[in-house]
C-alpha cells in the first residue's frame, strides 16, 4: 500500500469514526400511538330536555392518540441537552386537540445531569399528572383510561399541562424522586398573576398563573406520591382549564387548587392501588365548591398478553353546591403484540345531589372523551367500549 492509499485509509477511517461518536452523542426518537374504538353509552343529554342512547366513534380513551419527537444530546460528564415535542390528535376526523396547539401536549427544551436532575422551560405537565395520573389512579393503570378519570378532570390527573413553564425534576434517589414547577402569567407587572377587576359592574379574571410540586417513592413492589398543582384563573389560561362538573358550575374561578396522595402495589400477577384527591375552587364572586374523589383498584394478569382491572371511585362536591357520584369500571386489555392491543370496557356512574333545586347528573369521562350529561330526570350512565391501540 503506497503513501497516498494509506492515508486516503486512515482519512476515510477517522470520519467513520468521527461519525460513529457523533451519531451516538445525539439522538432523535419519533414516536406515539394511536388509540380508536367504538363506544355506546344509554343516557346522553338531548338539546336542553330530555336524553337517548348513543353510539359513536371514540379517540383516544384508553390513551390520548399523539405523536412526539424526543431527542437528547450528550453534552459530557453527565450533562444533557434533553427536548420533547408532543402533538394530540383526533383519530376519526385528523383535526388537532388541546385547543388546536401544534405541540398542546408537551414542548419543552431543558438539561439534564444524571446525578442532579432536569430544568426544562416549556408547555409542561403538572406533578398532579406526573406522579398521580398515571401511577396510582384506575385512569392510568387500566386501559379504562379517559372514562375512569374523574369527571372533567377538575383534580389535573390526565390533563394538567401548564403553559410557559419552569420546570425541576430530580434524578432518582434510592427510590425517591421529587419536583416543583412554576408557571408564568406572562404579563407586565403580574409575576403571580393579575388581580381580578370589575367595570361598570361587569367582573373580568385577571391573568392566570401556576405552580405545581411533588413527590414520589417507589422501591420494590410499593410505590407512594402526592402532588400539589395551584392554577391561579384557570378560565384565562390558554387554552382553559375546564372548571365545571356536570352541571354543578363552579362559576369564574379565580384559584384551583388541587392535591392528592396515592399509593400501589404489585405481588406476583396482582398490583393494587389507591388515591384521593381534594379540589378547591374559589369563585370570583366569593363561593368556594370543595371536590374530593377517593378511588381504589386492582388489575391482574390471568396471561402475559390478557389483563384484567376493577375499580371504584367515589367523588363528592360540598359547599356552595352539593353532589356525589360513585362510578365502577371493570375493563379486559389482550395484547396482539408488545405495540398492539385490543380491549373492553365496561362502567357504570349514579349520580345524586342538588345544585339549588337541579338535580345533579351523571357524567362519565374526562377531557374530550365523554359523552355528555345523562340528561334531565335520569342520575345514570352506563357504557361500554371496544378499541383498539397501536403504539410506535
Amino acid at each position: 500500500m503506497n503513501r497516498k492509499t494509506l492515508l486516503a485509509t486512515s482519512a476515510m477511517a477517522a470520519f467513520a469514526a468521527s461519525a460513529t461518536s457523533a451519531q451516538a452523542q445525539s439522538t432523535v426518537t419519533l414516536y406515539g400511538l394511536i388509540d380508536a374504538g367504538i363506544s355506546y353509552v344509554n343516557h346522553s343529554a338531548v338539546g336542553t330536555t330530555g336524553s337517548s342512547k348513543n353510539f359513536k366513534y371514540d379517540d383516544g380513551v384508553a390513551q390520548g392518540s399523539r405523536w412526539g419527537l424526543r431527542g437528547a444530546e450528550d453534552l459530557g460528564g453527565g450533562l444533557k441537552a434533553i427536548f420533547t415535542l408532543e402533538n394530540g390528535f383526533n383519530s376519526g376526523n385528523g383535526t388537532l386537540g388541546q385547543g388546536g396547539a401544534e405541540f398542546g401536549r408537551q414542548a419543552y427544551v431543558g438539561i439534564s445531569k444524571t446525578d442532579i436532575g432536569s430544568v426544562t422551560l416549556g408547555r409542561q405537565y403538572s406533578f398532579s399528572t406526573d406522579y398521580l395520573g398515571g401511577s396510582y389512579s384506575i385512569g392510568g393503570q387500566t386501559v379504562a383510561g379517559n372514562y375512569a378519570y374523574h369527571i372533567n378532570d377538575v383534580d389535573q390527573l390526565t390533563s394538567s399541562r401548564i403553559n410557559n413553564s419552569i420546570k425541576f425534576s430530580s434524578a432518582n434517589f434510592s427510590g425517591v424522586t421529587f419536583g416543583g414547577m412554576y408557571g408564568f402569567s406572562n404579563q407586565a407587572g403580574a409575576f403571580s398573576g393579575s388581580p381580578t377587576t370589575t367595570t361598570a359592574g361587569v367582573t373580568t379574571q385577571g391573568t392566570s398563573r401556576a405552580y405545581s410540586f411533588g413527590v414520589n417513592y417507589a422501591t420494590g413492589p410499593f410505590g407512594i406520591g402526592a402532588a400539589y398543582t395551584d392554577i391561579h384563573f384557570p378560565g384565562s389560561a390558554t387554552p382553559a382549564f375546564s372548571t365545571s362538573i356536570a352541571n354543578v358550575s363552579t362559576g369564574g374561578s379565580k384559584d384551583l387548587r388541587t392535591f392528592g396522595v396515592g399509593a400501589s402495589y404489585k405481588f406476583a400477577a396482582a398490583t393494587v392501588f389507591g388515591l384521593w384527591t381534594n379540589t378547591r375552587f374559589e369563585s370570583i364572586t366569593g363561593a368556594t365548591s370543595k371536590f374530593n374523589a377517593y378511588e381504589i383498584g386492582g388489575k391482574y394478569a390471568f396471561t402475559p398478553a390478557l389483563t384484567g382491572g376493577l375499580g371504584y371511585t367515589y367523588m363528592k362536591l360540598t359547599d356552595s353546591a352539593q353532589g356525589k357520584w360513585q362510578q365502577v369500571d371493570a375493563s379486559a386489555d389482550y395484547a396482539l403484540s408488545k405495540r398492539t392491543d385490543v380491549y373492553l370496557l365496561g362502567i357504570y356512574q349514579h349520580a345524586s345531589g342538588k345544585n339549588g333545586t337541579t338535580p345533579v347528573q351523571a357524567q362519565i369521562g374526562s377531557s374530550t372523551s365523554y359523552f355528555g350529561t345523562s340528561g334531565n330526570g335520569t342520575s345514570n350512565q352506563i357504557a361500554a367500549r371496544v378499541g383498539i391501540r397501536h403504539k410506535f
